[in-house]
C-alpha cells in the first residue's frame, strides 16, 4: 500500500522504521516544522523528521495540515492511506479526505478509555493494571473514531510514563503494520466505539505535577511515575521549585505531611500516609542528583518541610 506517515516526537519513530520494514512504501512524511531547542533556542527538526532524512524519505512540515500548498502536495502524492503516531495537529476534513483508506492512528491508549494528549501519563496516575495501544480511522471527534485493531500492556508498579511509553512505541509500531496489512487484503474492518467507559486524558501541565504531600503516599508515587519523565512532578523548598525524581514508599516513624528527615545516606518526607524516601532531585540550575546528596550540599536538616504544607 502506498502511505504517508505523520508524526513527530521520538515516540512515533518505531512506528516509521516498522512500516519502512513492511512490504508497503512510504513515499513521504509528514511533520512539525522545526521548533527552538536548548539554551541556544537553535531551531531543530523533530525526530520522525531526522529519521525520513537517514532514509531518504521526503519530509512536509506544513505550519498547519489546512494549508491549500500542503494539501495539494499531499494529493498528489496520492497515499492509500496516511498512518499516524502522535503527530501533533488538528486534522481538518478537507485533509482527512485525501487517502482513500484515510489516516489511521496509533494511540496508546485502550479506547474509549484515556482518549486526548496524555494517555499513557493519566492510566500510571489513576494506578490501572492495564493499558495498551489502539489503532482506529481519524475522524472531527477527539480520539472517537471507529477502531481497527487493540494490544495490551501490563503496568508494572515501578513504571515511569517514559518507561511504559517506550514499550507501548515498540508493541504499537507492530500493531500499525498489522492494521495497514489488514485493510490492505480486507480482512479487517473497522468498528465503532463503545459509548459507554468513555475516560479523558488531557496534556499534564507544569502546574497539574506539583506534589501534595498531605495524599497518600501511593497517590504521590503514582503521581511521580506518570509525570516522569515530563513534565516532572515538584515541590518546593525554600522558595525554590524542586524536581522530584522516583521515590520509594517506607514503612518508618509517621512525620508530617511535607516534613523531611535527613539521615547520613537518605532523605525521608511524610505524606498522607507512610513516608517516602527520595530518590534523584533537581534544583533549579543543577544537575539531577541522589536526595542525600543534595541535602548535604544544601546544609538540609529534620524538620524543615517541603512545599505549601
Amino acid at each position: 500500500m502506498r502511505l504517508v506517515f505523520a508524526g513527530t516526537p521520538e515516540v512515533a519513530v518505531p512506528s516509521l522504521n516498522a512500516l519502512v520494514d513492511s512490504p508497503h512504501e512510504v513515499v513521504a512524511v509528514i511533520t512539525r516544522p522545526d521548533a527552538p531547542s536548548g539554551r541556544g533556542r537553535k531551531l531543530v527538526a523533530s525526530p520522525v523528521a531526522q529519521r525520513a532524512e537517514e532514509l531518504g524519505i521526503p519530509v512536509l512540515k506544513p505550519e498547519h495540515p489546512r494549508d491549500p500548498d500542503f494539501q495539494a502536495e499531499l494529493t498528489a502524492l496520492a497515499p492509500e492511506a496516511c498512518p499516524v503516531v502522535a503527530y501533533g495537529a488538528l486534522l481538518p476534513q478537507s485533509a482527512l479526505d485525501i487517502p482513500k483508506h484515510g489516516w489511521i492512528n496509533l494511540h496508546f491508549s485502550i479506547l474509549p478509555q484515556w482518549r486526548g494528549a496524555a494517555p499513557v501519563q493519566h492510566s500510571v496516575w489513576a494506578g490501572d493494571e492495564f493499558t495498551g495501544a489502539t489503532t482506529f480511522r481519524i475522524v472531527k471527534a477527539l480520539d472517537a473514531g471507529p477502531t481497527f485493531g487493540v494490544m495490551t500492556e501490563r503496568i508494572l508498579a515501578t513504571d515511569t510514563s517514559g518507561d511504559l511509553l517506550g514499550r507501548l512505541a515498540e508493541g504499537g509500531a507492530h500493531l500499525l503494520v498489522q492494521t495497514i496489512n489488514g485493510i490492505e487484503s480486507g480482512e479487517i474492518e473497522a468498528r465503532e466505539q463503545p459509548t459507554e467507559g468513555i475516560t479523558m486524558a488531557p496534556k499534564i501541565l507544569v502546574e497539574h505535577a506539583e506534589i501534595d504531600w498531605s495524599q497518600p503516599a501511593v497517590a504521590i508515587d503514582r503521581q511521580v511515575r506518570a509525570c516522569t519523565p515530563a513534565p516532572g512532578a515538584w515541590s518546593t523548598h525554600d522558595g525554590e521549585r524542586i524536581k522530584i525524581g522516583r521515590l520509594t514508599p517506607v514503612e518508618r516513624e509517621p512525620l508530617a505531611a511535607g516534613e523531611l528527615e535527613v539521615t547520613k545516606n537518605a532523605v525521608f518526607i511524610g505524606t498522607g500516609s507512610t513516608p517516602v524516601q527520595l530518590g534523584e532531585v533537581k534544583a533549579f540550575g543543577k544537575k539531577q542528583m541522589q536526595a542525600a546528596d543534595w541535602a548535604r550540599g544544601v546544609r538540609l536538616e529534620s524538620g524543615v518541610r517541603f512545599g505549601n504544607t
